[in-house]
């Protein structure tokens, strides 16, 4: 009789990666707050857009157009500017900052630090941004457009993360946290890309000299702020001195506002603190300073840049002079075709050849309303349109009409494809908010592991 030895039981393989999966506990209550106040500046600027557009189209157009280009402030520096380059080298530069701490803070301890949970929005973001590009130079070549038409390649690319939460909140969607995660984590990777093609391709007469003098205020406000030193007349001074320099530079001054935000510490101090310090050593600063930048940049910054950007002449024949330009064709066809095919492609390539798996509360359908809705660009869009054809021109006038044009279009198909399942969500939304042992975390996360454990939702 034979004596073969017992068969090795074959181990199991290795657990499937969830896409728009759950995120930790800590991430969603990050998350739920962030777009909470995003989405009240989303309808700020959604009203700041509109008063713009009427008042450009009204009797008191003179007056409108005035105010923007009336220039105050100093030669020193080039610093003598109009209200409407103030409120896109200034206010912007606030908004960038929030950008730039949000960044630090998804790479070092957020969702960004694991590769796994990274792939998605990373991937995802950059076919957002290609796919968009190549469409648009494809319509601008095809139908002809001539001379500088090709400088605006990188107007499509970007997506209004509160544009596309006011969205949100006007159909009454409650989309599930998974996919509230993976839209603020592509968008704030969005942003880096977006001010990186901003710093490198709109980038005129660079003077080195400037830029490596901002290096000096830059050093002194991250030794400061690594110190948890943090009075707002020590910092603010220092923060603007960046700015003015990189201004003076040529670089577009929003870059000083991403370099600030890098430069605070959201990681506890190994070293101590100095006894001078405001904060102890454990203090994430990062997170105070967005705590208290975030609602000037939603309620105030973006929205009155949105009001000096947005007015556009519509009656006249100006709308039908826009659909006449390639660009403003482009720009269309690239926010609503490229987002949707960048977004939702490389996602289902992800799924499809990995083994990542969507979630089983999800389906298509709702990646392809998310993905529709990431072409709701206007913010970064408009300032790129004033950066590639000059603010005022006519070309920049056509660009803001296809951009209203195309955020608009993006907004109505997202709106119809997401509403079909908001049944659906508003059950996940009951089961995420349910607290049945009342400890403070809703039951739905007591299964799903939190920052630093290995397991994989």
């Amino acid at each position: 009789m034979s004596t073969r030895p017992p068969a090795t039981p074959t181990p199991p393989g290795p657990s499937r990666t969830t896409v728009f999966g759950r995120p930790s506990w800590a991430e969603a209550r990050y998350v739920a707050d962030a777009l909470r106040t995003e989405t009240i500046g989303g309808a700020l600027l959604l009203v700041a857009a509109v008063i713009a557009v009427v008042l450009a189209n009204s009797p008191l157009s003179d007056s409108y157009f005035s105010l923007r280009d009336t220039e105050i402030g100093t030669d020193w520096g080039h610093l003598r500017l109009s209200v409407g380059h103030w409120a896109a080298d200034g206010l912007l530069a606030i908004f960038f900052f929030v950008a730039g701490l949000e960044l630090k803070r998804e790479f070092l301890v957020g969702d960004l630090r694991s590769p796994a949970k990274a792939a998605v929005p990373v991937i995802a973001a950059f076919s957002g941004v290609a796919v968009p590009a190549l469409v648009f130079v494809g319509a601008v070549t095809l139908l002809g457009g001539e001379g500088d038409a090709l400088r605006g390649w990188a107007i499509p690319t970007a997506t209004d993360i509160a544009f596309a939460l006011a969205v949100l909140a006007v159909i009454g969607s409650h989309l599930p946290s998974g996919l509230r995660s993976f839209l603020l984590t592509l968008a704030v990777v969005d942003d880096l890309i977006a001010i990186t093609i901003i710093a490198v391709f709109y980038t005129g007469d660079l003077q080195v000299a400037p830029l490596l003098w901002a290096l000096l205020p830059l050093a002194g406000f991250a030794a400061l702020t690594q110190r948890r030193i943090t009075p707002w007349w020590l910092l603010l001074p220092l923060a603007g001195a960046t700015w003015a320099l990189v201004h003076a530079s040529g670089v577009h001054a929003t870059v000083a506002g991403v370099l600030l935000g890098l430069v605070v510490p959201v990681r506890p101090r190994r070293r101590g603190v100095p006894a001078v310090s405001t904060h102890d050593a454990d203090t994430d600063v990062a997170h105070r300073f967005e705590h208290r930048v975030r609602p000037v940049s939603a309620g105030v910054a973006v929205p009155v840049f949105a009001f000096f950007a947005s007015g556009v002449a519509v009656l006249g024949g100006g709308f039908g002079e826009a659909l006449r330009d390639p660009v403003a064709i482009g720009v269309v066809l690239g926010l609503v075709v490229g987002k949707l095919v960048g977004v939702l492609g490389s996602t289902y390539l992800v799924a499809r050849f990995t083994r990542a798996r969507l979630d089983d509360d999800l389906a298509w359908s709702d990646i392809a309303g998310l993905a529709v809705l990431t072409g709701v660009g206007f913010t970064v869009s408009l300032l790129v349109g004033e950066l590639a054809f000059g603010a005022g021109s006519e070309r920049d006038e056509h660009v803001k009409l296809g951009i209203l044009a195309g955020s608009l279009l993006a907004a109505l198909l997202s709106a119809a494809v997401l509403r079909r399942r908001n049944a659906a969500y508003r059950r996940i939304h009951e089961r995420e908010t349910n607290d049945a042992d009342g400890d403070g975390i809703p039951d739905a996360w007591d299964d799903v592991p939190g920052p630093g454990t290995s397991a994989t939702r």
